[in-house]
């Protein structure tokens, strides 16, 4: 379900600009800097606050259960940055996307290692499809993609696509058109399809993840927090 859960949770971390988010996946200082140079305020997942720390970085704030927060971390974070929340129906990705307020979160550290934790990661991202959020991964950035989005894509770059449930879309720039497909899980796909030039794309539903060079990192978050964006509404209980 997109269910309530945005509108039952409190906020704690509130931005006008971009916040990065680390969780405890598999990423390196490296990856978490590169996302401060856009979004330099840091929020942790739980377990997340040991990448922080290992940066060089203290996190303004660590949301979570705190099941894989270690003693010796958390001992290394001040008493008022720790937000406990001690339910289990969501992930801690949840957790914390829930609770952030800003234009778009960069999340460093939700991919790698085990594929349900991955898996429970694109789910938040559909769950959570009123607040844009870019997934860095090893290869490639991850995005529940908007309503419409424009990149300045180059030619022969690989941009994949997949449905986490039905959903339609339209495009420019690609060297398949996405138009005319009915995308759904155990249907059709958009795997290793690749740009002519620019692109463009067009959806009718907050279901479809958009998989594109990491490069972009910069132009992604640029388009999903822009004051003009077009953005899917928060789901009604």
């Amino acid at each position: 379900m997109i269910d309530g859960i945005v509108a039952k949770t409190k906020g704690i971390v509130h931005g006008k600009g971009p916040i990065t988010l680390v969780g405890g996946g598999q990423a390196t200082p490296q990856d978490l800097h590169k996302a401060l140079t856009l979004a330099p305020r840091c929020v942790a997942a739980d377990g997340g606050a040991a990448l922080a720390l290992a940066a060089g970085i203290m996190p303004e704030a660590v949301i979570g259960d705190f099941d894989s927060l270690s003693p010796e971390t958390r001992r290394a974070i001040p008493a008022g940055h720790l937000h406990l929340i001690a339910e289990q129906d969501s992930t801690d990705f949840e957790k914390a996307l829930t609770r952030i307020t800003a234009p778009v979160v960069i999340a460093v550290g939700f991919t790698g290692g085990r594929i349900d934790h991955q898996l429970a990661a694109l789910h938040t991202l559909m769950v959570c499809a009123d607040r844009p959020c870019v997934l860095i991964g090893a290869e490639e950035l991850l995005f529940l993609a908007p309503p419409r989005i424009s990149l300045p894509t180059e030619r022969a770059e690989v941009i994949s696509l997949f449905p986490l449930a039905p959903v339609t879309a339209q495009s420019t720039g690609l060297h398949w058109p996405l138009d005319g497909l009915d995308f759904a899980p155990g249907v059709q796909s958009g795997t290793s399809n690749h740009a002519t030039g620019p692109m463009t794309v067009t959806v009718d539903a907050p279901a479809l993840l958009m998989m594109v060079p990491r490069r972009l990192l910069a132009p992604v978050v640029a388009a999903l927090g822009a004051p003009d964006a077009r953005r899917w509404p928060r789901q009604a209980e």
